[in-house]
């Protein structure tokens, strides 16, 4: 019993953070290696769990879902898809020990992204101007990581869109909940096909999820962005240095 509250109010969390900030998978996964989950079906089951807050988001967004200029707002639609089924496939062909030793490093990159993507998205934009092509080609690869692991990948877009000169942060966010929602829209449907999912831990967070990515999306501009980012960096660092531990020390 005290598994299944940790997973639920781990859950309300994790959906508002995701539409507030991003980066709610860095709880929703460890907490299912916690409870008993095997690292790959943990990952699946974090997907599904956090997919419905993402829609719940999305849906309180959507009047500020825009086009983005210059892009195809379908190519982009499209590639993420396929980009987030190409992730998924991925991720259910590789063997168990193998994605073990890469988590600690999906782990790093997310947080780093995290931390230092507005940053360096910012430092790119003033010297190098992106192309449509490559926003695309970006898009693709950013779906495939969705699929596959997901950490920060909301942080990861909002860095790329920011190179094509996407400066409006209530446009980006809107966006941001769109696009990962699609990127595990068919990563939940394989997981689920597959087989991957722990059903009831899954249930218990996903209600919760759905329920704290409503109450983020909703109340977000009353958080303190800087505090609450900050506050995520340094727990995506605890996290990614414990399962460093765990892994190579432990």
């Amino acid at each position: 019993m005290s598994d299944y509250l940790l997973l639920f109010v781990v859950g309300l969390v994790a959906g508002a953070i995701n539409a507030a900030a991003g980066g709610g998978s860095f709880i929703t996964f460890p907490a299912f290696i916690y409870v008993g989950v095997p690292p790959i079906q943990a990952n699946a089951s974090s997907t599904v769990a956090l997919f419905p807050g993402s829609l719940t988001s999305a849906w309180k967004f959507k009047e500020y879902i825009r086009p983005f200029p210059g892009v195809s707002m379908l190519a982009m639609i499209l590639l993420t898809f396929l980009g987030g089924c190409s992730g998924a496939l991925l991720l259910l062909y590789t063997p168990a020990n193998n994605f073990n030793q890469v988590v600690p490093w999906l782990l790093l990159i997310g947080s780093l992204a995290f931390a230092f993507g507005r940053q360096t998205g910012n430092w790119l934009r003033a010297r190098v101007h992106i192309s449509a092509v490559v926003v695309l080609l970006g898009q693709f690869l950013l779906g495939i990581y969705g699929g596959y692991f997901g950490g920060a990948v909301g942080i990861m877009m909002m860095a790329v869109w920011s190179l094509f000169g996407l400066s409006d942060i209530k446009v980006i966010n809107a966006n941001k909940t769109l696009f990962v929602s699609i990127a595990n829209a068919i990563a939940v449907l394989l997981f689920i096909m597959a087989g991957k999912v722990y059903w009831l831990p899954t249930s218990i967070m996903l209600v919760a999820t759905s329920a704290g990515g409503y109450w983020g999306a909703l109340y977000t501009k009353r958080l303190d962005p800087e505090k609450l980012r900050t506050g995520i960096i340094v727990f995506n660092f605890l996290i990614t240095a414990a399962f460093f531990v765990k892994i190579y020390l432990g």
